[in-house]
């Protein structure tokens, strides 16, 4: 059976949808890039925006005109809060909600392993590393669910409490991936700060990572998304050892202490600061990047204005900007004074203007400076090579040229150019030129 597999929205999604793949992998199907040949197509959908919800209907659409033949399964949160619709959208064969989303490769192929020992583990991660799916860094899952309840935010709906994942099975499954020849392993979970408090243990996240640098060999450690509170005051010394990648993306989601309130965050502009200031203190070469929410319902003119403010004080090094979009079931859907929609996507343009100048200064500190730049993919070619992607530790994203066997390679990388999305660079002992015009 041939498989297109296909995730929407954050890292949790991407860690799923590959476990997924290798499932299938181990019970002997095959994972395809091209939708005209699959047999089956699974989307992992999100709800986190009106726009999410609108791309899964969009692909389920057109991949259905595409492939007729193929079955479309739907599954994510957005399956999970409004399976009706989804349901009716042209193309949808199968809805499958959140909790029985582990289940699911199963529901398809009853043969299909749930789990397999780590020692019949290497030769699919092997084959999964090869390009089955398309990255080359292990997005693991260690916790799911979320037990906030920003006003605002569907997720917790979707994905319900908090879970965490054993200690040991997590550990294990990463030494696994080291040894098949991964380079940086990027933990995931809609509140991966909150990681072991389900079970009873509130320095659970520092003790994970202390063990994953401990007990197993994968040369590059990053976290993902981790929300700004929950952090104990020795959380940032774990960076002292250098496998622990200085990247963190903490969403603050508003910079107006009127509108967090609003929100239901569990954080101030005052007490966003103070972790900001600790963690660059602790980490050299911080990227700091952030979520932005822009025209939340009562945002004033002038809350906007102090997000504005507060997003430049700070000098994060990237934001992901949304204009806010009422999500079913959440409070902030039901809150008045929502935002114009014109109101917002001007409000939106100026938040996403900021963002690029932001993210251009912070690239430009490190034009001519050698960085190591882990290779994930190419995105052209021309007779000098294959034009390669891939992040730097402190996540730039870096083009260069190079030879056909970069892939999943570490190599020092001369920046040469800054950009908004990420900058240009040559390899270091290689003569390549860039075309700074591609």
């Amino acid at each position: 059976m041939k498989v297109f597999l296909h995730s929407i929205g954050c890292r949790l999604n991407h860690s799923e949808i590959e476990t997924m793949a290798r499932q299938l992998l181990a019970a002997g199907h095959e994972i395809v890039s091209d939708t005209a040949v699959a047999d089956k197509i699974i989307i992992n959908t999100c709800a986190v925006t009106a726009e999410a919800a609108r791309d899964a209907r969009t692909m389920t659409r057109r991949l259905h005109r595409g492939n007729p033949d193929a079955e479309i399964i739907l599954t994510g949160c957005y399956a999970t809060i409004a399976p009706n619709e989804l349901a009716r959208v042209e193309g949808a064969s199968r809805i499958v909600v959140n909790n029985q989303k582990p289940q699911l490769v199963q529901m398809l192929v009853p043969n299909a392993p749930i789990s397999l020992p780590i020692f019949d583990q290497e030769p699919i991660l092997r084959e999964f590393l090869a390009g089955s799916v398309g990255h080359t860094r292990a997005f693991i899952k260690v916790q799911d669910g979320c037990n906030n309840r920003c006003t605002f935010c569907v997720t917790t709906i979707a994905r319900g409490e908090g879970k965490s994942r054993h200690l040991g099975d997590i550990v294990a499954e990463i030494q696994a991936f080291a040894q098949a020849g991964y380079q940086e392993a990027v933990l995931t979970g809609v509140h991966l700060g909150s990681y072991g408090h389900d079970l009873g243990n509130q320095t659970g996240l520092l003790e994970l990572v202390q063990a994953i640098l401990t007990h197993t060999d994968i040369p590059r450690l990053r976290l993902s998304s981790l929300e700004p509170w929950d952090i104990p005051p020795d959380f940032f010394r774990l960076w002292e050892n250098p496998r622990l990648l200085p990247h963190l993306h903490m969403p603050l989601q508003s910079g107006s202490d009127r509108i967090l309130r609003r929100m239901a965050r569990r954080t101030t502009r005052a007490s966003f600061r103070a972790l900001a200031q600790a963690a660059r203190t602790h980490i050299p070469d911080l990227n700091l990047s952030t979520d932005i929410i822009v025209g939340f319902p009562g945002e004033t003119e002038q809350d906007f204005a102090e997000s504005l403010d507060f997003v430049e004080e700070i000098g994060f090094s990237r934001l992901h900007v949304f204009s806010y979009s009422p999500r079913p079931g959440t409070a902030a859907a039901k809150m008045p004074n929502q935002i114009p929609g014109k109101v917002k996507k001007e409000r939106t343009q100026r938040m996403i203007a900021l963002g690029k100048q932001l993210s251009l200064q912070f690239h430009q500190r490190y034009v001519g400076q050698t960085l190591p730049v882990l290779w994930e993919t190419t995105v052209g070619a021309n007779e000098d090579g294959l034009r390669w992607v891939g992040y730097t530790d402190n996540y730039i994203r870096v083009s260069a040229i190079g030879s056909p066997n970069l892939m999943n390679k570490v190599l020092p990388v001369r920046l040469t150019e800054a950009r908004p999305d990420g900058a240009l660079g040559e390899l270091v002992g290689v003569a390549a030129p860039v075309d700074a015009g591609e």
